[in-house]
């Protein structure tokens, strides 16, 4: 895989410094005694990099990467990155263009006192493998695919995919539990996304078309303001708007319930979204929960028996309408409304969700 840092970039980098050092104190780095550069709160690599000019990259930065696409062939042979090191002092690699971006999308932010780093960008397939492997190893074939994304079908293959993280007051917050009680700041940072070919990929509510719940820290380069844009102003998935999925009005009704606060319902209806995402050409109608009435020890029983060495507590089911492709997908009839499709979840001591089993 080509790894390349422009040259022109680091020029201007240093010509920079040079031109405000004297006014700042600034110190301009000493590029023959070190193989990075810093760049803003981060640190580049130059390392990798050679004296020639930057080559077209053939990658398109319009590509779908889903539970349902992998990336496409040839695509780490065609990538261009760069490597920076963030303040957590984590090495993140990220596709060239879209780094590009994100500097002037991140000094942008910074006008309006709004702090933000990398997490993480690129993992290659063979990373993913890894990890799946070790998940496989440790705690089975089962549990792994139910917490690793496949290999090769991760957006995060791409080096398009940016995950943020907040600096706030001095303090770095890249907990996912921390990072969601900062509303108002991801509104900030949402609203300057598509000035600089960003769009906010995993939307609150969209979960049975992205196969993800809403991660306000995930942003996808796709290298075209206009476009951008016109994703954000109508409130599109990246599926959407590539015309990937065919959608309808959705409701989800929860119910009432003694057992489960509206926040573990909804919570649990997004597992549900997320697992239907991967039935290719199905169009979600409708979600509804079926009522505390399943909460039977029996039905935790048998979920328990579905699931090796859980220690299910409580149970739930959903009731979905859904209708069919067009043309017969091996799973279902074409062209089918399907009423009624069951779907049953546990809940550990701990309160976490699961998907067990689904069908009629």
């Amino acid at each position: 895989m080509k790894r390349v840092i422009v040259v022109a970039l680091i020029a201007s980098i240093i010509m920079s410094l040079t031109a405000c050092g004297a006014a700042d104190n600034t110190s301009v780095p000493d590029m023959s005694s070190t193989n990075t550069v810093s760049v803003g709160d981060s640190v580049v690599d130059i390392s990798a990099s050679d004296n020639s000019e930057s080559k077209t990259q053939d990658i398109d930065y319009k590509a779908l990467v889903n539970k349902l696409h992998p990336l496409p062939d040839g695509w780490e042979d065609s990538l261009e990155t760069v490597m920076v090191k963030n303040s957590l002092g984590d090495d993140v690699e990220v596709e060239k263009k879209a780094y590009d971006a994100y500097l002037k999308l991140k000094e942008d932010l910074e006008k309006e006192n709004v702090h933000v780093d990398l997490d993480s960008a690129r993992r290659s397939i063979a990373d993913q493998q890894r990890i799946m492997d070790d998940f496989t190893k440790e705690y089975g074939a089962d549990y792994a695919l139910k917490t690793v994304a496949t290999p090769g079908y991760s957006e995060h293959h791409t080096g398009l995919a940016l995950d943020l993280y907040l600096n706030i007051d001095g303090e770095d917050v890249y907990l996912n539990e921390d990072m969601v009680q900062y509303p108002e700041i991801w509104a900030k940072i949402h609203e300057k996304l598509p000035e600089y070919g960003f769009i906010l990929r995993y939307l609150e509510d969209k979960e049975y078309i992205t196969g993800y719940g809403y991660e306000p820290w995930h942003l996808r380069y796709i290298d075209d303001v206009d476009a951008a844009k016109e994703i954000t102003s109508k409130g599109l998935t990246f599926e959407e708007y590539l015309g990937a999925v065919n959608t309808t009005d959705v409701t989800v009704d929860l119910g009432t319930s003694e057992l489960y606060t509206e926040d573990e319902l909804k919570e649990a209806a997004v597992q549900v979204k997320c697992k239907f995402a991967s039935f290719d050409g199905c169009m979600l109608q409708s979600l509804r929960y079926a009522g505390d009435e399943c909460n039977t020890e029996e039905n935790i029983k048998w979920l328990n028996s579905l699931d090796e060495g859980a220690e299910y507590t409580k149970v739930a089911e959903f009731l979905m309408d859904f209708h069919t492709p067009k043309e017969n997908s091996g799973a279902f009839d074409a062209d089918k409304d399907m009423k009624d499709y069951q779907w049953w979840l546990a809940q550990d001591s701990e309160g976490s969700w699961q998907v067990v089993s689904f069908g009629y």
